[in-house]
């Protein structure tokens, strides 16, 4: 009896080292995607999985139609499969599928327009922590940390809001920067209102009391 409970405890002993060697292992570090946009001046709304696109192709109606981008980035038409959408501004797109369709149709003529907007997660801006609504939002031109914080609703009664940190990648990077939300919240410090990019995340922690 006692040597098979001490083969039962090796046993347990061996799944716990396994288990804590493998407990161990870390994954790599997200890949940083930067946003194509770099200032706030050169903005420009780019295509994203869960996008609406109308596409007309001129006096060729059958080709023509509404497409929702794929999760992979992608939209099929009649004509061309598999065609690489996100990342591309809607008149880029346009002449990309011009070239593509000028090997079925004779000097083809594209417009793309969009009813539904989503974007890549690289232009998008998120706030997590604590925050009322924490969120992942679409960026829109001139956006700053005030509009950031109108729409996820605040701060919640535990965020230590002077002790935020926005994270932004520039050059391959990711960079930190203080941001002082209960100054610009609470005591209407405007100047603490900064502009934000595409792709920047709002970390708000919790105050420690």
């Amino acid at each position: 009896m006692n040597a098979i409970k001490a083969t039962q405890l090796a046993l347990t002993f061996s799944i716990a080292a396994f288990i804590s060697a493998c407990s161990v292992q870390k994954l790599p570090p997200a890949t940083a995607h930067a946003s194509l946009t770099t200032a706030i001046d050169n903005y420009n709304y780019l295509i994203g999985p869960g996008d609406n696109l109308q596409i007309f192709v001129w006096r060729n109606p059958e080709i023509s139609g509404s497409f929702v981008v794929r999760p992979d980035g992608k939209i099929t038409t009649s004509l061309v499969e598999d065609i690489e959408v996100s990342g591309k501004t809607p008149s880029v797109l346009a002449r990309d599928m011009e070239k593509v369709l000028s090997k079925y149709i004779r000097d083809p003529i594209v417009t793309v327009s969009m009813t539904g907007f989503s974007g890549p997660f690289s232009e998008q801006v998120r706030v997590i922590g604590e925050a009322a609504n924490p969120q992942a939002i679409s960026y829109k031109e001139n956006m700053t940390l005030l509009d950031l914080m109108i729409a996820v609703g605040g701060l919640t009664e535990f965020a230590a809001g002077d002790s935020a940190k926005l994270i932004r990648v520039e050059n391959g990077k990711q960079v930190e920067y203080s941001v002082y939300l209960d100054s610009l919240i609470k005591s209407g410090e405007i100047s603490e209102n900064v502009d934000l990019l595409p792709g920047d995340i709002l970390i708000i922690p919790e105050a420690w009391f």
